[in-house]
């Protein structure tokens, strides 16, 4: 009986092994290459959605890193990475449009996902293996590649769920602080340029919902508020 069930419990055991390090490596990587924001505009927003929030302030980090993106960490830090303060800085990008990429990363935070992704990423890892040690039994050299797809559609899905619940979130926030989404629907735009090598990709492979779905979802949204 434990021979049968070998595979499903090593899979486990790796699945908590990868979870642990992922956390550490995570957290090590961001205490390694970041620093706090300091700006005057882009702290008078957050101060306005801090006082919505009840906090006393609202603390982003710089990711001293080119890529252009935002991310919250399992521990609720935010981050906005190098590339991204570049743009702004460059006038490419304005205040509002940062910001609004805060209340989203805010809004993994809140809703859970930043450790839910941690413990979904170890979870996938597990069950990939335990995919890949069973359909290796019956179609081998297939089974890895079987296995990997599976996993993949898993995460993308469960990713774009995420999102679109983080934008939802980052648009009540940003309508509450007085701030509007008219800045979240613009760099939605100017992000969907930036990623044009996604665009042939078809939205059910791809961990971020395609850029007219959530403009759309953000204003079915604002059309429900404007009528209460």
């Amino acid at each position: 009986m434990m021979i049968k069930f070998a595979p499903i419990l090593l899979a486990l055991i790796y699945g908590y092994i990868m979870y642990r390090f992922s956390v550490w490596r995570t957290k090590s990587n961001l205490d390694k290459n970041s620093t706090l924001l300091a700006d005057k505009p882009i702290k008078a927003l957050t101060d306005k959605m801090a006082k919505s929030l009840d906090l006393a302030e609202i603390k982003v980090n710089i990711y001293e890193i080119e890529a252009v993106n935002g991310l919250a960490a399992p521990d609720g830090r935010i981050f906005i990475t190098r590339g991204f303060l570049k743009k702004y800085y460059n006038n490419e990008i304005t205040a509002s449009e940062l910001v609004s990429v805060i209340a989203h990363e805010l809004g993994h935070v809140a809703l859970g996902h930043s450790r839910k992704r941690m413990i979904d990423f170890s979870g996938q890892n597990a069950m990939r293996v335990a995919l890949m040690m069973i359909l290796n039994r019956f179609i081998p050299g297939v089974g890895a590649l079987i296995a990997n797809f599976l996993t993949s559609l898993l995460a993308a899905k469960l990713s774009r769920k995420d999102e679109y619940e983080a934008d939802a979130y980052a648009s009540a926030l940003l309508t509450k602080s007085d701030i509007g989404i008219k800045g979240q629907k613009d760099l939605l735009i100017k992000l969907d340029k930036i990623s044009t090598g996604a665009g042939n990709v078809p939205a059910w492979l791809l961990s971020h919902p395609k850029t007219k779905n959530r403009i759309d979802a953000i204003e079915v949204l604002e059309k429900t508020w404007q009528r209460c």
